[in-house]
């Protein structure tokens, strides 16, 4: 009986030690694959360049090879009120992205734009902003402005005022320079607006009043204020600050500590955005976008003119020029044809920069408020002559005096050398940090 006591425990003690052993050995194999799992997955990272964008990019099972096979992408996007019942579509912007080249592009459409035939009979209906209220159908404003721009955009994303509220909350307030106080009030839509001038932290109630706001009330003499002329007033001045404030947006939701909300941000998006996008389709281009540097993204305003109103049946509305029109667009978008006039630019670019290196760095703003529309592409290609980037146009109310603004750290002699080339022109300074322009030009009637 005591050898058989003793032969169970030496076998207990045997099969013990097997079983710590074998432990050992599944241990050892458990570390060996998180090591070869890592290494391979940061081999994964090194191939599609590294950095988050590379993490990214391995994460969602990309390769060296997905991206150049990513085309630019075209979004129209439109913003909707929802505090009013026709539901117009206050914010229409045509938005691409190019992963391969690393550009990106908002295009604004004024909201008064004219979709008619007839100026003459012109009808409220017929305007841009109306086309989704009357039937719900954001594919009738696609058409719209696809027949404007000649481009074809088959995608589109309805934002309503919620998910920009509920955006800009989630992603800790976004960081903006507000142009000028803001001060409004519509009891009609409970639309209370009252915003100082400066740079601050926005929250989504903010940042909501800020998108909004035109122009302020009427004061005693039965006049109001709106954004100053050098800046582009009424709707020209409210559609550059939602492309500046998209920005400042885009540049605060891609920071990395950002990315572990995008299950929060999702939840938003599938509450309060209409889209025909796949999120299998978008999340393609995600990696690649976090790697976008916003300071770069071109902004622009579709180029045209508001006539009198006794011209269009006492109807305000916004006349489109289609041939400066179809110069943006291929400017600006990956379109065909225009892969020879990208050439050209590049070329004489490359030889004005050798003669004047200062000028190729300044990044100009031109602004049209002459009333002439020819003057704006003759002091445009002045400025490109001398080696001046002209990174945006667009038009603004009619002045009488050129103005020449600085908006970052550009130095007298410098304004004092644009100044020269257009041959007319005040010079002024309104440094704006968040600005992607270094200089904002008015042109006026003295412009020859």
């Amino acid at each position: 009986m005591k050898n058989r006591t003793i032969d169970k425990k030496e076998v207990k003690g045997k099969n013990k030690r097997k079983s710590k052993h074998i432990g050992r050995k599944i241990l050892l194999f458990i570390i060996l694959l998180v090591i070869v799992t890592g290494i391979w997955f940061g081999y994964r990272v090194y191939k599609n360049g590294g950095g988050l964008s590379g993490f990214l990019a391995a994460a969602v099972g990309h390769d060296e090879n997905t991206k150049k096979s990513l085309k630019e992408i075209k979004v129209l996007v439109m913003g909707v009120s929802t505090d009013i019942d026709s539901e117009l579509t206050d914010t229409i912007i045509v938005a691409s992205y190019d992963p391969n080249k690393q550009t990106a592009n908002l295009l604004s459409i004024p909201r008064d734009t004219y979709t008619g035939k007839n100026t003459s009979r012109a009808t409220a209906s017929q305007k841009i902003n109306a086309l989704y209220g009357m039937n719900k159908d954001p594919k009738k404003t696609l058409e719209a402005v696809n027949n404007i721009t000649g481009l074809d955009i088959k995608y589109y994303v309805i934002v309503r005022t919620e998910a920009l509220i509920k955006l800009v909350d989630a992603i800790g307030g976004v960081e903006f320079n507000v142009p000028i106080d803001m001060k409004y009030d519509d009891a009609s839509q409970n639309l209370h607006i009252n915003l100082k001038a400066g740079t601050q932290k926005l929250n989504g109630d903010k940042a909501e009043q800020l998108l909004r706001w035109r122009h302020s009330n009427y004061n005693k003499n039965g006049t109001m204020t709106t954004y100053p002329a050098e800046y582009g007033n009424d709707d020209f001045g409210r559609m550059r600050t939602q492309r500046d404030f998209i920005v400042a947006t885009m540049k605060q939701t891609l920071k990395p500590g950002n990315i572990f909300k995008i299950g929060q941000i999702l939840d938003i998006a599938n509450e309060n955005v209409e889209t025909n996008l796949e999120l299998s389709f978008v999340k393609d281009y995600v990696p690649y976008a976090v790697e976008l540097n916003s300071d770069e993204i071109k902004t622009a305003v579709l180029p045209g003119e508001t006539p009198n109103l006794n011209e269009t049946n006492g109807v305000s509305i916004f006349v489109v020029n289609r041939a400066e029109t179809k110069t943006l667009v291929q400017s600006m978008f990956n379109t065909e044809g225009t892969s020879s006039n990208s050439n050209k630019n590049n070329t004489t670019s490359n030889s004005t920069t050798n003669n004047n290196t200062s000028s190729s760095q300044i990044r100009i703003e031109l602004l049209n408020g002459s009333g002439d529309k020819t003057k704006l592409q003759e002091a445009k290609q002045l400025l490109e002559e001398e080696g001046y980037k002209v990174t945006k146009t667009g038009n603004t109310s009619k002045i009488s005096k050129t103005i020449i603004t600085n908006k970052k750290d550009l130095t007298d002699k410098e304004l004092q050398e644009i100044k020269s080339t257009l041959g007319v022109g005040s010079t002024s300074t309104n440094k704006t940090s968040t600005s992607l322009v270094d200089v904002t030009i008015v042109i006026g009637k003295d412009f020859n």
